[in-house]
């Protein structure tokens, strides 16, 4: 299991691409929330409100995680990473994979 780490720029985009891939039986649940990030692009640095989510997801699942949520993304080179769990118990791993099937 893992989770998916996605930024978004605004909440309607973050509920987009996460409806999408549950829908498409990619993730069984997006934790969304608000966040503030600094980081360089073109050379500068900058500073903006954006949106993350996790997401939880089957391990073979993220290639294609990845494309669909690209396919959606509004940003040129959108953050999209896997995490791998440790420590959780096999009830919610049971749940992930039930509702990814």
């Amino acid at each position: 299991m893992i989770s998916v780490y996605i930024t978004c720029k605004d909440d309607a985009e973050a509920k987009l691409i996460a409806t999408h891939l549950l829908e498409k039986k990619l993730i069984a649940c997006a934790n969304i929330f608000p966040i503030r990030s600094i980081y360089r692009w073109n050379g500068k640095v900058t500073e903006e409100a954006e949106v993350a989510m996790l997401c939880k997801a089957k391990k073979e699942s993220f290639e294609r995680i990845k494309e669909e949520a690209r396919q959606l993304h509004s940003y040129e080179i959108p953050c999209i990473i896997a995490l791998p769990w440790h420590g959780s118990d096999d009830e919610y791993k049971k749940w992930v994979e039930e509702e990814t099937k």
